[in-house]
């Protein structure tokens, strides 16, 4: 009822950020040069979180107004704002965002506190009703295109991504700090694991944790056992229980068994950070009878034997 047939539905909110600890100043850390883009990680990851997909939402602009942080958010399909607001109204944002600070920052804890606003409508006064928030976020049309700021920092992160090396422990100098982790995969090391090595048909091989590589692979060559594999994972991991891998089979039903593969594994690296390790992905595949796509990983043969 809130668009016609013709028109995509877009709206735009206002997310506002406060840390609760007073050594701990947001708009400090995203002025520093050297911290932006590891807040900024933090914030993508977390929105990422909220709509199950990295294009759920997107943040036109970053404002700084002490002691604020404050994200200008654009919603174009209806279903990923009410995927954040369901993620907003159970907190389940606000502990993503926290955990993601953590890592990023490489702190002990980054506790906030968080508003949402639709041009002069406070909706944390009426998240109980979904309908009227969908109605305020849809009456404020975005009246902005993307701050370039940001569209630099997207390549930033992107180019981490890619350029990844599987076998160096340095992180791309010149996009993050150099204690800052590559989004989404931590940066790899053999100390990052308690057990070093695995015993794999008889061979051993480093326990390391997953690569981008290593995800690709998996989203390409798993196919319809992706699901299985994701049962394997989730008796250690919380964040892939059953209703998770299911609302992730529709969800991503469409784009076919490469995205939902793709998400499923997404979805284990973000939730277990350093511990999701090789070992843990080819217990997983050994276990469902995917013997050679584990060779695949642990590189035992070429693609045509697969």
């Amino acid at each position: 009822k809130m668009a016609g047939n013709s028109a995509p539905w877009i709206g735009s909110a206002y997310l506002f950020l406060q840390s609760t600890c007073k050594t701990i100043v947001l708009p400090s850390l995203y002025e520093s040069s050297q911290k932006k883009p590891s807040v900024f990680k933090a914030l993508k990851l977390a929105l990422a979180d909220s709509t199950g997909s990295v294009n759920g939402v997107d943040m036109l602009k970053v404002h700084c107004s002490h002691p604020h942080l404050i994200v200008q958010l654009k919603f174009c399909k209806q279903e990923n704002c009410r995927r954040f607001l369901q993620s907003y109204r159970e907190g389940t944002l606000q502990e993503s965002l926290q955990n993601h600070l953590q890592l990023s920052l490489a702190m002990t804890t980054v506790p906030l506190e968080m508003e949402l606003k639709a041009g002069n409508e406070h909706l944390d006064n009426m998240l109980k009703d979904e309908d009227r928030c969908l109605e305020c976020i849809y009456r404020e049309k975005p009246d902005r295109l993307r701050d370039e700021e940001i569209t630099e920092l997207e390549e930033c992160l992107k180019s981490l991504i890619v350029h990844q090396s599987i076998n160096n422990n340095t992180a791309v100098k010149d996009c993050a700090s150099p204690n800052s982790p590559s989004l989404p995969y931590p940066s790899q090391g053999s100390s990052l694991s308690p057990q070093v090595t695995f015993i794999f048909q008889g061979q051993q091989f480093a326990n390391r944790t997953l690569t981008p590589d290593d995800h690709q692979k998996f989203a390409k060559l798993v196919s319809k056992k992706w699901k299985q594999v994701g049962r394997s994972l989730q008796r250690n991991c919380r964040a892939l229980r059953d209703p998770v891998i299911d609302n992730l089979a529709l969800e991503y039903d469409r784009e076919g068994l490469y995205e939902q593969a793709y998400q499923l594994l997404l979805r284990f690296i973000q939730s277990e950070g350093k511990k999701a390790t090789i070992e843990r992905l080819i217990a997983a595949l050994e276990e469902n009878g995917l013997i050679s796509l584990a060779e695949e990983l642990l590189g035992l043969h070429s693609n045509e034997d697969c």
